[in-house]
């Protein structure tokens, strides 16, 4: 029987090493990779053999049969069978692990906790190659495996009050004391502890995570609000509806985050002109790459552009992160049920590419359930198939699709409004999978003014670029055709009666999102 899984949450610590420290670091890590790969070899040897018996091949032509089922039981105890047999099972792989790995010399430089962790992940790696769920693992090269863990903070990789305990080592941790969130992570349980190696302007950088027990530091500002909001979530615009708070606004996603994609292209064509002058025998007369096996030289100076790029991209991602994080906290304060549609995410990434890799709204969402389960708030996402958000009229009840260049509602029975804000606000008015109607044309008449006084502050000027045509507003701006080299495009409204939690939005709004130190 499984142990109940207690909450837990994560408290990171910058570490100060010394070169001697950051050598044998080096070195440990490298050696964990090493025996990745070794456990990742062993798990994937184990699933083909076991494929290829009698046992397994005999288990997978039983009947699936529905979940719980007497069918569903009789297969599942066949593949447990077949995986014993073959010990195809997390706890044999712990088994070689400790036997092969420790009695070698990769086991002169990890612990025999730090080992096991590594055989739990290059076995869950195959597990779900097996089953189906993930391609089949790769082997990590060299630079590749940047995090280890113990399995406690009894024996391996420890905190010990104000630093880190590993085989010898004594790394010590920067601490501000006068950090609440670092004081509440501290004075929690430490459940296990791992160690994160990140590369900043090129030169590799240890952490502490601290994977403790319990709730997460909540900072005052950050209280929970009550009712419903809707949100209306598109590959670059985000709309929120809050009828409850009263609040209403529309932004540019991550309009904070402006990115480099002129210098990143540029970049990325010098590194391509160092990787043909150094390498001219690997490319045929018109340019392309020759086929076959082929040895690349790397450059000093092209070793330094790739630097830059991949600084450039962490940066982004950074930035990215600080204001999925600043938006998720802005809309829990507004209410405690948060309604989105299901969209595919990955359809966004197939036709809004870019744009998707620069603002990350899976990511967003995904943030945004997590510190809701956090909160106690429940996220409900609805299917767009059911609803038609965007077709569907709340007066009328007229379906008319739309296309994607039609940015604006408007029904002959005389509802009209911006086509992203409309479906924010039809959001927090759905029930299970279906549309509460009268709810709809209840909150209608408060809910009217709200949307265009929302819409009414686009005109305010804004630092350089336009707005994205999917606003839906024509409004003056510079020359610029790029919509993410603007800047901070907001829109946002409240009632004439300022309520608490509009008046932190506001506070929040002009705050500007903090930046990675470059340590």
């Amino acid at each position: 029987m499984t142990r109940p899984q207690s909450t837990t949450f994560i408290c990171e610590l910058p570490l100060r090493l010394s070169s001697a420290d950051e050598r044998v670091m080096a070195v440990r890590f490298d050696v964990a990779r090493q025996s990745y790969n070794a456990c990742l070899s062993e798990a994937l040897r184990r699933l083909a053999l076991m494929r290829e018996s009698k046992v397994y091949q005999a288990a997978c032509k039983l009947p699936k049969g529905e979940k719980y089922s007497r069918l569903a039981k009789e297969r599942t105890a066949a593949f447990r069978f077949a995986n014993a047999r073959f010990g195809f099972r997390e706890y044999d792989l712990h088994a070689w692990a400790g036997k092969q790995i420790k009695r070698q010399w990769l086991g002169k430089h990890l612990d025999i906790n730090t080992v096991q962790k590594l055989a739990t992940r290059a076995f869950q790696a195959t597990q779900d190659y097996a089953v189906g769920k993930h391609g089949r693992p790769r082997f990590k090269g060299r630079y590749q495996l940047d995090s280890l863990e113990g399995k406690s903070n009894q024996a391996g990789i420890r905190w010990r009050d104000d630093h880190i305990e590993w085989s010898g080592l004594h790394l010590a941790a920067s601490i501000d004391p006068q950090d609440k969130v670092i004081a509440h992570g501290l004075g929690s349980r430490i459940k296990y502890v791992r160690l994160v190696r990140r590369k900043l302007n090129g030169y590799p950088r240890y952490f502490a995570q601290l994977v403790c027990e319990g709730l997460p530091y909540r900072k005052e500002q950050n209280s929970i609000g009550q009712g419903v909001v809707g949100i209306d979530l598109g590959p670059s615009t985000l709309a929120v509806v809050a009828p409850n708070a009263p609040m209403a606004f529309l932004k540019q996603f991550c309009a904070e985050l402006i990115p480099q994609h002129k210098t990143i292209r540029r970049w990325q064509r010098k590194m391509d002109r160092q990787r043909r002058a150094n390498n001219p025998a690997n490319y045929n007369t018109n340019g392309t790459v020759k086929s076959g096996a082929r040895v690349w030289r790397m450059s000093a100076r092209q070793r330094e552009t790739q630097a830059g790029v991949a600084e450039l991209h962490r940066q982004q991602a950074a930035w990215r992160k600080g204001w999925h994080g600043q938006m998720v906290n802005r809309i829990l304060r507004l209410g405690n049920v948060i309604q989105l549609e299901k969209v595919s995410y990955r359809s966004f990434q197939r036709n809004f590419g870019k744009s998707v890799g620069v603002r990350a709204p899976g990511m967003f969402v995904s943030v945004l359930k997590r510190k809701a389960e956090n909160a106690g708030i429940q996220v409900n996402e609805f299917s767009t198939r059911m609803t038609r958000l965007s077709q569907v009229c709340h007066q009328c009840g007229t379906v008319a699709p739309k296309p994607l260049s039609q940015r604006w509602h408007r029904c002959e029975c005389g509802i009209e409004a911006q086509r992203d804000l409309y479906s924010a606000f039809l959001a927090a008015c759905v029930d299970g999978e279906r549309l509460d109607a009268d709810q709809a044309k209840e909150l209608w008449s408060g809910v009217d003014p709200l949307l265009q006084a929302a819409l009414s502050r686009i005109d305010q000027p804004t630092s350089g670029g336009r707005l994205p045509a999917s606003f839906g507003v024509s409004v003056r701006r510079s020359p610029s055709r790029s919509p993410v080299k603007a800047g901070v495009k907001t829109v946002e409204a409240q009632v004439a009666v300022p309520s608490q939690h509009a008046e932190m939005g506001e506070l929040e709004r002009d705050r500007p999102i903090p930046r990675t130190p470059r340590l």
